[in-house]
């Protein structure tokens, strides 16, 4: 399994509902999690596919949101 991690501006538990279900409608993730607390406001995703960075970009800006992957 790959995990990957976006910087996010997502702050709040309105945002994080607010990205629910455009991210679970990405059926190559296995589970997300996003720290509100940190910094960076990390969304790290965990899935089988790591190619799928762009649809977790499209997911998180369809929400209104803005991220970038953190390569790594």
């Amino acid at each position: 399994m790959e995990t990957l991690n976006f910087k996010t501006n997502i702050k709040n538990s309105d945002d994080v509902a607010a990205v629910t279900l455009p991210l679970n409608d990405i059926e190559q993730l296995d589970g997300w999690n996003i720290n509100t607390e940190s910094d960076d406001r990390l969304l790290t995703v965990q899935t089988t596919d790591n190619r799928i960075a762009d649809m977790v970009l499209a997911a998180v800006r369809k929400a209104g949101f803005q991220a970038e992957w953190v390569a790594g």
